[in-house]
């Protein structure tokens, strides 16, 4: 199948089998985190099913001055998995936010591609009959507002808006910087119940066009394709994602020991990995604040953020999350390349190991691809 895509706007519009693939792929690029894209992939159906329409442009359509709201969910995926939402907690933060600046928006966005919040903006745009732009801040998901292309080169941290499903809205109208609003916001979010949505402030069409990671949208659905294709084929899905991704295996093994605890609006814990194959008798543990942080096989330091940390099934190939990790799971640890806005010096200082506390050198695990866009063509419709 095919993406439906408008030869002459070149307006991309998904379908329930596309939302699908998206949920998949975004479930893998989310490291552990980015709250369960299954729950997102049924909220984006029920959308479809009301008549809706979920339609993906390409960056290279937006003019310089256009106006794209990102909207995601904020807060710890333990819970997000039982607290029931509105629906619309993401719609009303864009209103919010457009009522804020006197303007309205063109597209929405995300700011990371991994895990539900690949869909969250879907939601939001369905709702509001607008587009959603291929492409993120991330490239992957992490677990604080400001660990994000658009704030690490420039984009201001205000206004922003969280949302909850009672019906409160906060609205930023000025914060000192992207690490305040992270702070205020995650404040915000504990007191709405440990989850909450929230729309960042305005990024112009040119500022997605110079610091977005272009086309993960796209990059998502290949890679849910290409895995659900794998497994109709007998092929090994494990193996499916490294080829896609251009990634490593780090690790096979069997879940031994978990810790797992809510704190601060974070899940944090600690995985043990006993070895198995080719990795018998070794062992490997990984950190984590939502998203996964560092993975050592061993004393030595096998991946750190910003590069990705997968655990996904060894058979299958189905991510894991930090909040599904239990004893017993079988997996495959797979460490694939961050995008290159990442590897700078003023990105390491906002998500590289020693923004996380670790006393360790970030050492890149291989060169990263661009996805290729599923949208090629820059008209708008």
């Amino acid at each position: 199948m095919s993406a439906n895509v408008d030869p002459e706007t070149g307006v991309w519009t998904l379908n329930e089998q596309d939302v699908e693939y998206v949920a998949l792929g975004a479930a893998i690029l989310g490291t552990g985190g980015g709250g369960n894209a299954y729950l997102g992939k049924l909220r984006a159906w029920q959308q479809l099913r009301a008549g809706r329409r979920i339609r993906v442009i390409s960056p290279a359509s937006l003019k310089d001055d256009d106006v794209v709201i990102v909207v995601g969910g904020i807060g710890a995926p333990t819970v997000g998995n039982e607290k029931m939402e509105a629906g619309d907690e993401g719609y009303r933060a864009v209103r919010a936010v457009e009522q804020a600046i006197g303007r309205k928006a063109t597209a929405l966005g995300t700011d990371e591609i991994g895990g539900s919040n690949a869909i969250e903006p879907m939601i939001a745009a369905a709702l509001a009959d607008l587009p959603m732009v291929d492409a993120d801040g991330m490239g992957r998901a992490f677990p604080e507002l400001q660990m994000n292309t658009f704030f690490i080169y420039g984009v201001k941290p205000a206004p922003g808006a969280l949302c909850d499903e009672k019906g409160n809205v906060i609205v930023f109208n000025e914060v000192a910087s992207a690490t305040w609003l992270e702070k205020l916001a995650r404040a915000g979010t504990v007191a709405m119940g440990c989850t909450a949505a929230f729309a960042l402030p305005p990024i112009t069409g040119k500022q997605i066009k110079d610091y977005g990671v272009k086309h993960t949208v796209s990059q998502a659905w290949r890679l849910g394709k290409a895995v659900f294709t794998a497994r109709a084929e007998k092929r090994d899905p494990v193996s499916e994602i490294l080829t896609h991704e251009h990634g490593t295996l780090l690790f096979r093994g069997k879940v031994v020991d978990l810790k797992r605890w809510t704190t601060g609006g974070f899940a944090r814990g600690l995985v043990e990995v006993e070895g198995f194959g080719d990795f018998g008798a070794q062992t490997l543990k990984i950190e984590f604040q939502n998203e996964n942080l560092i993975a050592r096989n061993g004393d030595a330091v096998v991946a750190t953020v910003p590069d990705l940390i997968c655990i996904v099934d060894s058979e299958t190939g189905r991510p894991i999350s930090t909040e599904e990790t239990r004893y017993g799971l079988r997996i495959a640890v797979l460490g694939l390349p961050a995008t290159p806005l990442f590897r700078t010096p003023e990105a390491l200082a906002v998500v590289g190991p020693r923004a996380f506390g670790y006393d360790v050198d970030y050492q890149p695990l291989g060169e990263y691809v661009d996805p290729e866009p599923v949208v090629a063509k820059s008209g708008r419709g």
